[in-house]
């Protein structure tokens, strides 16, 4: 165990429950029911297991999966960015023209990692915001739960 209550190996599987839904998305539509599964059942897993653990850090818990989880959805998204384009993305407006495709095709996917590791961090801060306060309202336990 880590500062976290939970040991980077816990942390990793949970952040990689959020992969299907980017593997999903970059490849195909994906709607419905089917994606409200992939969006929210990882969550409330995080969630779960955060509360259930009684973590002594519940929101930088929250904070370090979301964090992980990003940067795997930022990877996700490189390592797909072939298939999920039927032509690349471009840069426009004043921009249009002005680099090489190589340049131009670098700085998109700079750009797509590090919205990717934000959204993750904003997604996390969002679930420990709810940790915390679900474990302040839920009070001290006798056991730790493990």
């Amino acid at each position: 165990m880590w500062r976290l209550g939970l040991s980077p190996a816990v942390v990793l599987a949970l952040a990689l429950l959020g992969v299907p839904r980017v593997v999903a998305h970059d490849l195909g539509p994906v709607g419905g029911v089917t994606n409200a599964l992939l969006v929210f059942v990882p969550i409330a897993v995080w969630l779960g297991v955060v509360v259930w653990r009684q973590t002594p850090r519940p929101f930088l818990t929250l904070l370090v999966i979301g964090l992980v989880y990003g940067v795997l959805v930022g990877l996700t998204h490189q390592l797909l960015w072939p298939w999920a384009f039927e032509t690349p993305p471009r840069l426009g407006g004043n921009l249009a023209g002005t680099l090489s495709p190589m340049v131009e095709s670098m700085v998109l996917r700079l750009f797509a990692f590090g919205s990717s590791v934000l959204t993750g961090l904003g997604v996390g801060a969002l679930v420990g915001l709810v940790g915390w306060a679900a474990l302040r309202v839920r009070g001290p336990r006798a056991h730790s739960g493990g």
